[in-house]
């Protein structure tokens, strides 16, 4: 996965597909691979277990030796989808590193490219919490535990910023939420009005096409990452 690349919009799509000449995967890998896609897409509890299986062209004896059950796959899909993006963030820490300001600059323009891209369906652990109402439940444990580290991390950045306050962290994790629901629910409509909000004049970087034209999905992609990027940033101002 590239740095720029949010988790959401590398897996968003079908299962992987291997290549005729290209060896065959780990069956672990493959069951994953299909739940991975299967469960973003559909939704975890409207997907069985047999359609992961017939997706990942495994026996049930097969599936069952290594998830004993369903719900030791939605934990295991869940940690696929923490380590992508670990992955991600780890890679624009890297990048901008003693820039703690570009960091979460880059990160914002990358949820909003992953929220404008084909398939996207918000946070898949959003979407795992809202299908597992109990927070005892290892589904939840799993959430919680990809959404600390998250907020870690962010409390991490802003105190490079010099901003101490816990409260700063918990606002932009609902900025956070809610461009990813947003994302999903406002689909393109939300990007053309979030263009329109942005204004002509602020928005003369967005990419054209070679006759002239607006490239409409760079154009929403834009629009999103400014309005996520000026809350941000407004939100890091109040605390100082």
């Amino acid at each position: 996965m590239t740095a720029t690349q949010q988790p959401d919009q590398r897996v968003a799509g079908s299962a992987r597909r291997a290549h005729p000449d290209e060896p065959r995967r780990p069956v672990r890998e493959r069951i994953l691979d299909a739940a991975n896609a299967l469960f973003y897409a559909d939704g975890i509890r409207a997907v069985s277990a047999d359609r992961v299986i017939a997706a990942a062209g495994v026996s049930k004896v097969t599936f069952y030796r290594h998830f004993p059950t369903k719900d030791d796959l939605v934990v295991a899909y869940l940690g696929v989808r923490a380590a992508a993006e670990r992955e991600v963030v780890g890679a624009l820490r890297a990048r901008h590193a003693g820039d703690p300001g570009g960091m979460l600059t880059e990160l914002a323009r990358s949820m909003a490219s992953a929220s404008c891209a084909p398939g996207f369906r918000g946070c898949p652990f959003i979407n795992a919490a809202a299908e597992y109402p109990d927070a005892g439940h290892p589904v939840r444990q799993a959430v919680a535990a990809h959404r600390a580290w998250f907020t870690g991390l962010l409390g991490e950045v802003l105190g490079e910023l010099d901003v101490a306050d816990p409260a700063v962290v918990d606002r932009l994790m609902m900025l956070r939420d809610g461009a990813m629901v947003a994302g999903y629910l406002g689909g393109s409509d939300l990007a053309a009005g979030l263009r329109t909000d942005v204004g002509s004049g602020r928005g003369s970087d967005v990419a054209h096409g070679t006759d002239g034209t607006d490239d409409r999905a760079d154009d929403g992609v834009a629009a999103r990452a400014e309005t996520l990027v000026e809350a941000g940033r407004a939100i890091i101002a109040a605390a100082r």
